[in-house]
């Protein structure tokens, strides 16, 4: 029986006949295994040379690795901290921080052989230049007016963005009740309105809504005069409205007042800006405006009572009114006034004249006790307000000649109550 040859490689199968030769160098010498290995089944004595086959060397096989190295170099690890410290001193969101990091950052670098040191230095620079704005924001006040600045904007949002003469759109189909958001638009086409001043309410605890709503109508009408100081140019449909502090807002530092103009209609809108002031007025309409401005805010503080009620009350109103009207009698006749004013002027100077004596029998007539004497001078002085004279004076200086509807009574001689209706 035949014995199967014993197992390794390049064993040819008996029926194939034998292998052919490997490579170019045809076979291996007669009792010689392939590569320079010994038969099967013996060792080798002493150390062998590895051999090609027909003697040539082989040289002994490729060195192997331990564990923990490699056959390449590798590039040493980035210091994390100078990393950290590179992105603080980039943000300069605490800089003090980022400089101490990158302090630690060269230290470890130096010791572990780690890269980065470039990082750590530009983070260490950029740090210490952040750490310098803080503390001269701190020293000057301005980190707390970016605070405050961050506090409204947290606060207010984008319904409080629009600053006076700007023009907005709201989300609701009011400008009543809440609102929390605005759209800036151009004045010159439609809007739903119009802001024409604002004010801060004092730092306190929440007054309440009727104490806002309260304070806005004490300040924000004598904001719309002098934003409209052609108060005859508002249109009868427009109204003043508010944007004020709820008691949420008011807890995050909210203390902004916002007044604005918008259509008493919830379904109109306002077309083109109301403003008229010194920024859109010439020197003469100014000048007019004032003077006439200056003594209506002194009629508007006609007490409320009847005179037979509180004779000496308009007594001393009465003796503010003659010396408005004094003044502005000093100041109209001061000012030069183009030739197709002069005379429409100095006819109302001549009217104003005359109701300054009105006003000064009034006071006397106070000072007697006599009340019916009182009403006679007192419907006089205020025959001359708002009259023929003031319209032509408007007209010729390109002004507004339609007394508001809200006056129509204003001047007639009806007595204090009408006075008193009319400061709403």
């Amino acid at each position: 029986m035949s014995i199967p040859p014993p197992p390794g490689p390049h064993q040819p199968d008996p029926a194939q006949g034998p292998s052919p030769a490997p490579g170019p160098y045809g076979p291996p010498p007669q009792g010689q295994q392939p590569y320079g290995r010994p038969p099967y089944g013996q060792q080798p004595y002493g150390p062998q040379p590895y051999e090609q086959p027909h003697g040539q060397p082989y040289g002994p096989p490729y060195q192997t690795w331990g564990q923990g190295y490699s056959p390449y170099a590798r590039r040493p690890s980035v210091n994390g901290l100078a990393i950290a410290s590179l992105v603080l001193g980039v943000l300069c969101c605490f800089p003090a921080v980022g400089l101490v990091l990158g302090v630690v950052a060269l230290a470890q670098i130096k010791k572990k052989g780690q890269s980065g040191k470039g990082l750590a230095v530009a983070g260490s620079i950029l740090s210490s230049l952040g750490l310098a704005l803080w503390v001269t924001a701190l020293a000057t006040g301005g980190f707390s007016e970016a605070w405050e600045g961050f506090k409204k904007g947290a606060t207010q949002g984008t319904a409080f963005s629009v600053v006076k003469g700007q023009c907005f759109d709201a989300p609701g189909e009011t400008l009543e009740g809440l609102t929390y958001d605005v759209d800036e638009v151009p004045c010159a086409g439609e809007h739903d309105g119009e802001v024409f001043g604002e004010f801060r309410m004092a730092d306190s605890a929440f007054p309440g809504d009727s104490a806002v709503s309260d304070a806005a109508d004490e300040k924000c009408y004598p904001l719309r005069d002098s934003y409209v100081m052609d108060t005859w140019a508002l249109p009868e449909d427009v109204d003043v409205y508010y944007f004020g502090p709820t008691r949420q807002s008011w807890r995050l530092g909210d203390r902004e007042v916002t007044c604005i103009f918008g259509n008493t209609d919830d379904n109109a809108t306002l077309t083109g800006s109301l403003r008229a002031d010194e920024t859109t007025l010439d020197t003469y309409q100014i000048a007019l405006l004032k003077s006439l401005n200056a003594l209506d805010t002194v009629l508007w503080e006609e007490p409320e009572d009847y005179p037979e009620d509180d004779l000496p009350g308009y007594r001393s109103w009465s003796r503010k009114v003659h010396d408005s009207l004094d003044d502005q009698i000093r100041a109209l006749g001061a000012q030069s006034w183009p030739a197709r004013a002069d005379k429409q002027v100095a006819a109302l100077v001549k009217d104003m004249t005359a109701a300054r004596g009105e006003w000064a029998k009034a006071v006397a007539a106070a000072e007697d006790d006599d009340v019916d004497a009182f009403y006679i001078h007192y419907d006089k002085g205020y025959d001359y307000a708002d009259g023929p004279s003031t319209v032509t004076a408007r007209k010729a200086l390109g002004l507004a000649t339609k007394r508001p509807a809200s006056d129509e009574d204003y001047g007639d001689g009806s007595g204090a109550t009408d006075g008193a209706e009319l400061k709403v």
